[in-house]
């Protein structure tokens, strides 16, 4: 397999989420290459992947593409917000996954307030990386306007 983003595990969840996910969900096939949802696609709830290798990343931003296995709910913070998705995410290799709808996401978080806890730790970590990724998304905007400045003063 190709480099494809660091490994991450910080949105697995544990054994109870998963089986709650499970229960609430409808199991969905994706082959590699196929995307799950895209950064500014409206939500359509949370995805707990069963199989297989999914890429989340910002566009235009491949070194902080990051690949989640088995176990991890992707799509929180839009979930949570009903907001569109902040990110892209793509199956690298076929994919099993449980997409949960929102509706049924946010019952199960106001039914069952562990689970909550733990999925809003899970949030707080994928809306930190979100934001980093933001800032470097405009940072790197910021280097290619001043680079395009300099280039026309020289000119």
């Amino acid at each position: 397999m190709t480099n494809v983003g660091a490994q991450c595990s910080f949105l697995k969840g544990s054994v109870e989420l998963k089986k709650c996910l499970q229960a609430a969900g409808r199991k969905e096939r994706f082959g590699a290459g196929q995307i799950l949802f895209r950064e500014e696609d409206n939500n359509f709830g949370v995805f707990l992947l069963l199989k297989g290798k999914i890429r989340m990343g910002v566009r235009g931003l491949p070194k902080l593409d990051r690949l989640f296995s088995a176990g991890s709910v992707l799509g929180l913070p839009s979930t949570f917000t009903g907001h569109p998705y902040s990110l892209t995410a793509e199956a690298v290799s076929e994919a099993n996954v449980i997409n949960v709808p929102q509706e049924a996401f946010v019952q199960l978080m106001r039914d069952r307030p562990e689970l909550c806890r733990e999925a809003t730790e899970m949030l707080g970590r994928e809306v930190t990386y979100i934001q980093r990724a933001l800032a470097e998304r405009r940072k790197q905007a910021d280097s290619k306007r001043i680079a395009a400045n300099e280039l026309a003063v020289v000119m």
